[in-house]
């Protein structure tokens, strides 16, 4: 049975397309995917992200409980509201999930894991967390709503209670706090988002959110669906689970070695056999491909590369850019002239340094 977020009826009645995505009926756009994505680079967008999980850890032992079950370190996690993003392994070190974790204080953090992983996630985290004492809450009783673009922060801020809105606006990226919304509804703001551009992921009791939606909509930000959101994603060189990474995927394997903190001391699931591949050395390395002709790149098509074959991970038809791009995965070494197969044509692409766009405009060299 596909499940149905509380703002379901309200994305229907602004004739949004829907799709199932992860066994949740979602949007994928209101009409043009392409202009909601520019919507969220040039002015600001928000995206219904309520079929995230959001599930709230208690217990004395918590931090303890985080230092062993996440690859970064939780104890870089020092005010109350900052946020951390790492990757959740299994003793292969494999990505079972990526994820990102709040402290509220010490016995009590909140992490927010994606939707199509929620079940294995919940059984995992549950399980390690015997051991610790800590009892793991899932959060059905929260939406989430992201808030996205060079204008997205002062639209919502002009929303807040006057008493919140100084402390809100100078929240650091990577930081959270509670406020009051429209009508002082209860809201959790986080400066984080999956867009490259700046604004706020809010959490709002299921109750408040179609009003929240409303107000948001009135204040002039445009409803965007997971169509935009993937390829602005995309563009902003951010990975998606399932796609770039999975269990038999390791965060080297992924270019995300900057979330794994090796520090001393600290014996996190799957650290053993990532210090072993590092010491055996990486087969596989994960790059960002451009392809300046006519064409789309897509999951799954080969890559040719000097040293054998590697795959497009994540690709699309980049607005922003008006070309395509991609995430691939090949073998290490110097790859040489590289090519797409696109239907059985070698079509030539360039291997660049992503993200492709930052701060709404092209990278160098893209």
């Amino acid at each position: 049975m596909t499940e149905k977020t509380v703002l379901n009826a309200t994305h229907r009645a602004l004739g949004a397309r829907m799709v199932d995505f992860g066994g949740w009926d979602m949007p994928i756009n209101y009409g043009s995917q392409i202009e909601e994505h520019h919507a969220v680079r040039r002015d600001a967008g928000m995206f219904d992200v309520s079929h995230m999980t959001v599930i709230d850890l208690h217990g004395p032992r918590t931090r303890e409980f985080l230092r062993h079950l996440l690859a970064n370190s939780v104890d870089k996690l020092k005010v109350t509201g900052k946020a951390l993003y790492s990757c959740m392994l299994n003793e292969r070190g494999g990505v079972i999930d990526d994820l990102i974790v709040y402290l509220f204080d010490e016995a009590h953090f909140r992490l927010v894991v994606n939707a199509a992983t929620r079940a294995k996630d919940l059984a995992w985290i549950e399980r390690q967390a015997v051991p610790f004492g800590v009892t793991v809450k899932e959060r059905p009783d929260f939406a989430m709503i992201a808030v996205q673009g060079p204008h997205a922060r002062g639209k919502v801020l002009d929303l807040l209670h006057e008493v919140d809105r100084p402390r809100i606006e100078k929240l650091g990226k990577f930081a959270a706090a509670a406020a009051q919304g429209p009508h002082g509804m209860p809201l959790f703001v986080a400066r984080t988002g999956y867009t490259g551009e700046d604004g706020f992921e809010i959490i709002v009791p299921n109750a408040h959110a179609v009003a929240l939606w409303q107000a948001l909509l009135a204040a002039g930000v445009k409803p965007a669906g997971l169509g935009a959101r993937d390829t602005l994603r995309l563009e902003a060189g951010m990975n998606l689970y399932g796609q770039d990474m999975d269990e038999g995927v390791s965060p080297w394997e992924a270019n995300l070695g900057w979330t794994v903190a090796l520090d001393a001391g600290r014996d996190f699931i799957g650290r053993a056999a990532l210090e072993a591949q590092q010491a055996a050395g990486v087969k596989r390395v994960m790059v960002g491909l451009v392809l300046d002709e006519k064409g789309v790149l897509r999951h799954g098509q080969p890559v040719l590369t000097a040293n054998g074959a590697g795959e497009i991970l994540s690709g699309s038809f980049a607005p922003t850019l008006e070309k395509a791009v991609a995430f691939a995965r090949i073998p290490v070494g110097e790859p040489g002239a590289i090519r797409v197969d696109i239907r059985g044509r070698e079509v030539p692409v360039r291997l660049v340094k992503y993200p492709f766009v930052r701060d709404g405009k092209p990278c160098a060299g893209i």
